[in-house]
């Protein structure tokens, strides 16, 4: 295993070390864009490209609906970052029914397992709220104990059309409230007809299906515009039984189904526009085979609006949004049993952008941001379960937690070969909540929670933040082939309101609490302090070639990150059914931790011809390290791993092989029992063919149907409750699975 991503290492350095000779040989300094996973294929000279309507019916014309942003080149968008859009969100859809899966296409980026469309994002070892996640500039914040709500999981990938993944450097005006980076996430354009007094109509229907589950699903893209008026619908549902893993068995808790509407109206007026956006989301049911609970009905509602307007000095962006959660959880067929548990969440907001261009050198961006959360969790009684009554059981009663964060970033271009990038940033955030209670005030049964209700509410809840962030970036681009890229930036980010307020200290109420996928406790801390990340990195990037079809990147960094959240320990619980002693109960607690790491990304045309179509590799390698610096390792680190993938075309044919590589965990934190995996090695087929308006797409995912374990992946909680412990162990990765789709264009 070892030696088959040494191999790979040697071959990216290889490939660097030849695009650094061919990058010496270009003598005129030009700007060097950052890398941009679309993989569209060339067009012939002098041939327009067309936009989807207008493939359809001839009239029409694609608006960008994100024009407030700089052009590439700039350092508000770093060469730390990726932008997916194209065909590598095209190819990567049809059956993918879990938004954060297609982001790790992006270096750096690995996934947490959740539910079947749950899954939680890292970013260099950082994750779930340490990231900030923008979708059409909305922050949603997850509405549940165990994290099955998170920001990507209200969004389909049938309705993304655009997805900018940042690190830690990301520049303040794409920041606030997070020390990991951010991850935007945007609708496809509107379109607009060309001729007057015209109606565009246009329409995409998917329909897929996954033989591993039973999985089956479909999405609707429909629109109809005139010259400045743009209606757009975008719906999908799927649903899918228990998936299987490597070898046929059946990994429990693991079915969902789920449903998302978005209805979409754009104006515009010249280049400004106008968007009206209302979505809404149905979720039925989602097992969670590292949870103890199941989701057992999850309904969203979403109001959105954006103008985007242009003056002589520039661009104004202006957002407001409401977003509103009911969130139910209890127990789906394989764990069996009763114990409801209620939220009802809400998120809204503002966001003022402006980017002014003072001079032909210079851009200031400036902006003012207001996001609020309120937060209801609380837990009816059971009949007859004297653990879990007489009464109500609040975990969060009228939580608030309210934010308002003030930037001004400074962009300046040098000389030809060097711009820098300066911004700051100031977050105030406001948190309370009301008094809690158990499920009773006089049972012995709940003697640790009435004693921990007790001492929560002889205290003050309230607390104020005031953090400050800084961005400081430096590019060098010697001429149009390479860029050279290094920046300092300071990250801060508030506990949410689990982590401040979550009180339960009873056995069954603190593992009620987590969304670690660790069957532990978890108890609130009143008492934490922000965490500030301090992060060092450069990138290194080459791209040669008429289209710069040769790419290599290369992104060491380092972070540390004083009063990181972690746990402190507080026992173990020994009782029969918690299998004496392999649970345990924590605090969260401020520790200083660090974390480094690289990331290596490339790809290369191998071979061209006109009867056997082109044949290209492309690659990413991550690595990252963390631990705090009493020495305990950080939780769900993912291990050195790889992606190669060989891609071919010919004509309306598109196919890649690619090979996932992933190697051993064996630094893990002991502290929760955190699971060591082995390393594997899974082979993916997909091949595509596009039919006059048609697109027919066939994978085989997992092809020699190998038994792994996934590194993050957790506690398999279904398997150990349904054997009654006898099984304790990893959660299985995903078997071999046949797949097929059907595209429509109309």
């Amino acid at each position: 295993m070892s030696k088959v991503i040494i191999a790979v290492l040697g071959t990216a350095a290889a490939g660097l070390c030849a695009e650094q000779a061919v990058a010496q040989s270009t003598d005129r300094p030009s700007t060097l864009p950052p890398i941009v996973v679309n993989a569209e294929k060339a067009k012939k000279p002098g041939k327009k490209k067309a936009t989807p309507s207008t493939e359809a019916n001839g009239a029409a014309e694609a608006v960008p609906q994100d024009l407030a942003e700089p052009e590439p080149q700039t350092l508000a968008k770093p060469l730390s970052g990726t932008v997916l859009s194209g065909a590598a969100l095209t190819e990567a859809r049809p059956g993918e029914r879990d938004a954060a899966a297609l982001l790790t296409a992006a270096p750096g980026v690995a996934v947490a397992t959740g539910g079947g469309v749950s899954a939680l994002p890292a970013i260099n070892g950082l994750g779930d709220e340490r990231i900030r996640t923008e979708l059409n500039g909305m922050l949603i914040t997850s509405a549940c104990a165990n994290r099955m709500n998170p920001a990507l999981s209200y969004v389909d990938p049938s309705a993304i059309g655009k997805v900018e993944v940042n690190t830690a450097l990301a520049p303040v005006s794409k920041g606030g409230d997070s020390i990991g980076g951010t991850i935007s996430v945007e609708r496809a354009p509107a379109n607009f007809a060309t001729v007057p007094g015209e109606v565009l109509t246009a329409a995409t229907l998917t329909t897929f299906y996954r033989s591993n589950g039973d999985g089956f699903g479909g999405s609707v893209h429909a629109e109809a515009a005139t010259q400045n008026l743009n209606a757009t619908y975008n719906g999908a549902w799927s649903q899918s039984r228990n998936y299987e893993r490597g070898g046929g068995e059946e990994v429990r808790s693991t079915e969902y189904e789920a449903g998302n509407h978005a209805l979409t109206l754009t104006a515009r007026d010249g280049r400004d526009l106008y968007v009206l956006e209302g979505t809404y989301q149905k979720i039925p049911y989602q097992g969670f085979v590292n949870q103890r609970m199941d989701l057992t009905d999850n309904q969203g509602w979403a109001v959105n609006a954006r103008a985007l307007q242009h003056y002589g000095w520039g661009t104004l962006d202006a957002r407001a949004y409401y977003q509103r959660t009911l969130h139910e959880m209890n127990f789906l067929a394989d764990k069996g049993g009763n114990m409801p548990m209620n939220t009802d969440g809400s998120d809204f907001g503002y966001s003022v952008k402006a980017e002014i261009l003072t001079s032909p050198r210079d851009k200031v961006r400036i902006g003012n941001e207001f996001h609020g959360q309120t937060l209801d969790d609380w837990w009816p009684p059971v009949a007859g379960m004297a653990m879990m009554g007489p009464d109500t059981y609040e975990n969060i009663n009228g939580g608030t937690r309210a934010r308002v964060g003030t930037f001004a970033e400074w962009e300046r271009k040098w000389t030809p070969e060097w711009s820098t990038l300066l911004g700051a940033r100031n977050d105030i955030v406001w948190m309370d909540t009301g008094d809690v209670r158990p499920y009773s005030w006089t049972s012995m049964m709940q003697a640790d929670d009435i004693a921990a209700a007790t001492a929560f509410n002889a205290r003050d809840h309230a607390r104020t933040d005031v953090n400050f962030d800084l961005t400081a970036l430096a590019r060098y681009e010697p001429n149009a082939a390479s860029a050279y890229e290094f920046g300092y930036a300071r990250k801060t980010r508030s506990p949410n309101l689990y982590e401040r307020y979550s009180w339960g200290k009873g056995m069954m109420a603190s593992t009620m609490i987590g969304w670690f996928g660790d069957g532990n406790g978890y108890v609130g801390n009143l008492d934490l302090d922000p965490e500030v990340a301090h992060t060092v990195s450069a990138t290194a990037a080459w791209r040669t070639g008429p289209a710069g079809e040769y790419e290599v990147k290369v992104t060491p960094f380092y972070s540390y990150v004083e009063d990181f959240i972690d746990v402190n320990y507080l026992k173990t619980f020994t009782t029969s059914n918690f299998q004496n002693g392999k649970f345990r109960q924590f605090q969260f607690a401020n520790h200083d931790a660090e974390l480094y790491g690289v990331n290596v990304s490339g790809k290369a045309p191998l071979w061209a011809s006109a009867d056997y179509g082109r044949f290209g590799v492309n690659s990413t390698i991550g690595w990252v390290e963390g631990e705090r610096t009493d020495g305990v390792n950080l939780y769900r680190i993912m291990p050195l791993n790889a992606r190669a993938a060989l891609t071919h075309s010919l004509g309306n044919w598109s196919s890649t092989a690619e090979v996932q590589l992933v190697a051993s965990k064996d630094q893990v934190q002991s502290l929760r029992n955190e699971f060591e995996t082995p390393g594997y090695a899974l082979l993916n087929l997909r091949t595509s063919y596009l039919w006059s308006n048609v697109r027919f797409d066939l994978a085989v995912e997992n092809v020699f149907d190998k038994l792994y374990y996934q590194p993050l992946g957790g506690f398999d909680y279904a398997d150990f409750k349904a054997t009654s412990g006898a099984e304790y162990g990893a959660v299985a990765g995903v078997g071999r699975s046949f797949n097929a789709a059907v595209t429509v264009k109309f």
